[in-house]
């Protein structure tokens, strides 16, 4: 089998990305994740295989579900409508027919070639910006074959080539993909360990051996960080984060992404139980501009002058 025949599942492919890596950029979006973290606003990445996602507001209650699922997933008990995902085998085609889109598939199989076809597209803008391929998720080296394969495709054809990983996964993976990335997007979710565990599923104990195996052998980096309010914004988590920064010779720079909430309706629409405390999440809200201002200057005081926002 070629390369251009592998096989992954993906969410989605964004074009014209901007905050996935230098320039104009076409993000890939693998599913499949093996951290749960209770601020995930892509909570349809956790999970490898397709989903439901069901939005009840949409409803017109117009029937269609109800005639073409197999298993009576999609039912009225009484006035009430009913959605059983322990009935659906997600064949899809309740979906297929829904004329309101409160129902839709997540998830799609896609070849490496259908894939970069598409990323092929808007070449004239990775061009004129310094852009080209993202390939982010969930964890793409969980799908490490689909992932190398469309890596590799994309050096063939000269398109720069970004990974944005958790970094939770065997250093042999990384380590191979190295040749084939240009920039790494590697994701800090906490420095200290204990609070990794609770809030994502997993110490960070492999996340950063992993950082410190790729900076040592030469990878070009930037860190993406999330601050969650209440969780992970304290003066020692900053203290840790520069000093983690300042140990790093390929660092490009470091990336804050303030906390949103968008992850949280996604979560109840795709029937997921909420992760880590994540309900709790309910009650905050996303940091007001100047006290994202004021972290970033808290870096450069602590000797990280390459900090920014995305």
């Amino acid at each position: 089998m070629s390369r251009l025949d592998t096989r992954g599942m993906i969410f989605d492919i964004k074009r014209f990305a901007i905050h996935d890596g230098p320039g104009i950029r076409t993000t890939v979006f693998c599913k499949g994740c093996p951290l749960n973290c209770a601020w995930c606003h892509n909570p349809e990445s956790i999970r490898s295989e397709r989903e439901i996602s069901f939005m009840p507001d949409r409803c017109i209650g117009c029937g269609h579900c109800f005639d073409v699922c197999p298993n009576e997933a999609h039912r009225m008990d009484g006035t009430d409508r009913i959605y059983d995902r322990d009935r659906c085998v997600v064949c899809g085609d309740c979906a297929a027919g829904c004329y309101a889109e409160a129902l839709e598939v997540v998830g799609r199989e896609v070849t490496v070639a259908e894939v970069i076809d598409e990323v092929e597209r808007d070449r004239p803008f990775y061009e004129t910006s310094g852009g080209g391929l993202t390939i982010s998720g969930g964890e793409p080296t969980d799908q490490f074959e689909f992932t190398q394969a469309l890596l590799a495709e994309a050096k063939a054809r000269d398109i720069e080539t970004c990974l944005d990983t958790s970094g939770l996964t065997a250093w042999e993976r990384l380590r191979k993909l190295m040749p084939l990335v240009d920039l790494f997007l590697y994701d800090v979710k906490d420095t200290d360990a204990a609070r990794h565990k609770r809030f994502t599923g997993v110490d960070n104990e492999l996340i950063l051996a992993n950082l410190r195996r790729l900076d040592d052998s030469g990878a070009t980096i930037i860190l993406r960080c999330p601050m969650i309010p209440d969780i992970n914004t304290d003066d020692g988590h900053l203290k840790a984060l520069a000093e983690l920064a300042r140990s790093l010779s390929g660092l490009v720079e470091v990336n804050l992404l303030p906390y949103h909430k968008l992850g949280l309706s996604k979560t109840d629409r795709l029937g997921h139980q909420q992760p880590n405390g994540k309900r709790s999440m309910l009650t905050l809200q996303s940091p007001p501009d100047e006290q994202v201002d004021a972290w970033l200057a808290r870096l450069d005081e602590l000797g990280v002058a390459n900090a920014r926002r995305s």
